[in-house]
């Protein structure tokens, strides 16, 4: 196998494993470098395993059926590896305020569903970053925390 095929790999596993339907937390210590960075505009920058975990652990008790999955083959080169992908959840949870716009009360019912880019850089087969460009806007919309402007408003 060639170093982009292993890195497309464990990219695959952490996707299913942290991001996927069944949040497994042994993901991040088998697979991520202890002082990784995960990076999205909806939230502030986590830094370490216990940061990620915290996070992840909080935001699927605020939203637990939270899931996303791949929209399109992964892309490897060197020790990058791009996925495109979609999901969201529904938040029937304890309040969560970990969104930089705001924060939710508990248990809105609010549903969201986005899609977003990632970029993935690995080190000897341990993800150092996850660098995510994601339509947090659209998510935010669909949790109630912004409102679009009507386009009366807007002259």
């Amino acid at each position: 196998m060639s170093k982009e095929q292993d890195n497309k790999a464990i990219v695959g596993r952490w996707f299913e494993g942290f991001w996927g339907k069944q949040f497994n937390p042994n993901i991040i210590d088998q697979l991520a470098a202890p002082d990784m960075l995960l990076q999205y505009s909806l939230h502030e920058p986590r830094r370490g395993w216990a940061d990620i975990k915290a996070f992840m652990t909080d935001f699927r008790a605020a939203f637990p059926d939270l899931n996303f999955w791949g929209a399109a083959d992964l892309i490897a080169e060197g020790d990058y590896v791009v996925g495109r992908w979609e999901g969201g959840g529904t938040h029937t949870g304890p309040a969560f305020s970990d969104f930089l716009i705001g924060s939710l009360p508990a248990a809105t019912g609010r549903k969201m569903h986005f899609t977003g880019t990632t970029v993935l850089r690995l080190v000897n087969g341990k993800i150092i970053e996850e660098i995510g460009l994601d339509d947090g806007v659209t998510a935010l919309q669909q949790l109630g925390l912004i409102t679009a402007l009507a386009r009366a408003d807007m002259r």
